[in-house]
């Protein structure tokens, strides 16, 4: 340990003891335990209390976005980002095609208001971003001989390698994997969470009582969990851009609603694109 100690003084790194280093774990375990219940109930019943479910986390994913672009008070932009839980809706309906359409639309005709697309004006790519997301989840939970397994074990591999990443990097340490973006995370926390990630897309299959294939959903599993630690990623970058440590307050020990919902936003459209591959209605991980 001593010598982990003069590596990150040599580097710069800041050195925390290590009771600083784990000291959000216990308010981000009671935020888990209240709110991963309510999350999988609700896709386990599906129907109507899983589309409201993601409707409100779709409003208040709009207002984050629009409060990090400080436009909460222009009217045009509060009703383009009203696409987003609108989207969710009609994906609901069973029109999960119009509800694309419907976000490119709002996505077109706020880039045409703003001038266009570019760091200072990145108002209507928050449109695409927070919608298709929440339209690729409402459109996997559909298919009723599928749509609850794909959705829920999608939901466990992010968890998971969000859990893993958070251990491995904090009981680990070494290289960072990205310091220009997010200085707190490592490539040790990166493996650590592949790995958790990997693990339960290799348990699925005997959980779901399926016959035993421990590669296809392991290796699909570390599929998602990239793209959903590049998300992470992508989100850590929106809020340097935008100068703040969380995108809200309303979960503690995580931030707001993109703080925990980042890898989701990548995670479940590459999912969804992966299942109209495959022909729509497959249990993924099988």
């Amino acid at each position: 340990m001593a010598g982990v100690r003069t590596e990150r003084l040599r580097s710069g790194e800041p050195v925390r003891p290590n009771s600083a280093r784990w000291a959000d774990l216990r308010l981000r375990f009671v935020s888990a335990l209240v709110l991963a219940p309510l999350a999988l109930g609700c896709i386990w019943a599906g129907g109507i209390a899983f589309d409201v479910l993601l409707g409100l986390i779709a409003i208040g994913l709009a207002y984050e976005w629009l409060g990090l672009c400080r436009r909460r008070g222009a009217p045009l932009d509060v009703l383009l980002f009203a696409a987003v839980p609108l989207s969710v809706a009609v994906a609901a309906w069973g029109f999960a095609g119009y509800a694309v359409m419907l976000l490119a639309l709002a996505t077109v005709a706020g880039a045409i208001g703003a001038g266009g697309f570019s760091p200072v004006r990145p108002v209507a790519f928050g449109i695409p971003y927070l919608g298709l997301g929440g339209v690729a989840l409402v459109w996997l939970r559909q298919p009723p001989g599928s749509g609850a397994i794909n959705v829920m074990v999608l939901l466990l591999v992010v968890w998971a390698s969000d859990i893993g990443a958070y251990i491995a990097g904090r009981a680990i340490g070494g290289p960072r994997l990205a310091p220009a973006i997010s200085p707190g995370k490592t490539w040790s926390g990166a493996v650590g969470g592949l790995a958790a990630a990997a693990a339960v897309g290799a348990a699925a299959p005997a959980i779901l009582g399926h016959a035993p294939s421990l590669w296809h959903p392991a290796l699909l599993a570390i599929v998602i969990g990239v793209v959903g630690q590049a998300g992470d990623l992508f989100e850590s970058l929106v809020k340097r851009h935008f100068g703040v440590k969380d995108s809200g307050s309303i979960i503690p020990g995580h931030g707001g609603l993109l703080d925990r919902l980042d890898a989701v936003l990548t995670a479940a459209p590459a999912a969804a694109l992966l299942a109209l591959a495959l022909g729509g209605g497959v249990v993924l991980w099988e």
